[in-house]
């Protein structure tokens, strides 16, 4: 598991290009049969993800966690977005298809992920916070997830968010976790911006053309910087940073958050004439 310490506004403007990947890009998420996380200081969350042979790759506790499994004091959220799969959660097999979730609550002492196919395993992306309270697990499918459709092809910014963990939805202590699939010839999210000083989040990346970037912007609205992301790469985003994104075409993000607040509403919105 990989830590990354938190960054303060101040310092971020000073970072070079190399700097700024080094900090908040998330690269090497998927790799066979294992799991790959990173340990973000900012607001204690965990994102990474687990592509599994047919054989069970169980989620164990190192010492980054401080405690005997993984979930003794955490919850976690998998989205996944590869071929179906299994999370086994204390015994009881979930079978999980392309874009459903799973939310597992804290408490529960054993996960581990499968493939129902090597030939097309599953890609699990997930994301972990600190949790107060122990909440049931429970498989949220696309159909069941939150819609709403915003946005126009005049702006190109045509898409439509899955919210599939928030308050609608399944109680959770604090993560909150959802999908952004961008239309044929929309290429802009979640512009005009915003800042959200009571949550932070993390941008995940994903189909995405072979030779396709995203341009997330990133930083204070006074200063803002930009990363250049690839597919299935994620970015951590502090509370005091904008995040939003112009690709070279389509392509769909899962957002993770976590903090104080999960009103998936609560933003504090940037006029476009503020932004440098």
């Amino acid at each position: 598991m990989e830590i990354r310490q938190p960054i303060h506004s101040e310092h971020a403007k000073q970072l070079d290009t190399e700097g700024l990947r080094r900090e908040f890009l998330i690269d090497g998420i998927f790799a066979d049969e294992a799991i790959n996380l990173t340990y973000s200081h900012v607001d204690r969350v965990i994102a990474g993800g687990c592509m599994p042979g047919v054989e069970a790759v169980r989620l164990e506790a190192g010492k980054e966690i401080g405690a005997d499994f993984f979930l003794a004091r955490r919850e976690l959220g998998a989205i996944n977005i590869g071929g179906p799969g299994l999370i086994i959660v204390d015994g009881t097999e979930y079978e999980i298809g392309s874009r459903e979730a799973l939310y597992i609550g804290k408490g529960v002492k054993e996960v581990a992920f499968a493939s129902i196919s090597p030939e097309n395993p599953a890609k699990f992306y997930m994301n972990s916070a600190p949790a107060h309270a122990a909440y049931p697990t429970k498989k949220i499918t696309q159909e069941m997830a939150s819609p709403e459709t915003l946005g126009d092809a005049e702006n190109c910014n045509r898409r439509t968010i899955y919210k599939y963990m928030v308050p609608a939805v399944l109680e959770t202590c604090q993560l909150a976790m959802g999908m952004t699939v961008l239309e044929p010839g929309s290429i802009w999210n979640t512009m005009p911006c915003h800042t959200h000083e009571r949550r932070m989040e993390v941008y995940f990346y994903f189909d995405m053309k072979e030779d396709g970037v995203v341009f997330h912007m990133m930083g204070e609205p006074s200063e803002t910087r930009h990363l250049v992301v690839r597919n299935e790469q994620a970015v951590i985003s502090p509370s005091w940073s904008i995040h939003s994104g112009v690709g070279s075409a389509n392509y769909t993000f899962i957002w993770g958050m976590a903090g104080e607040n999960q009103t998936f509403s609560d933003m504090d919105f940037v006029p476009m004439g503020d932004l440098k």
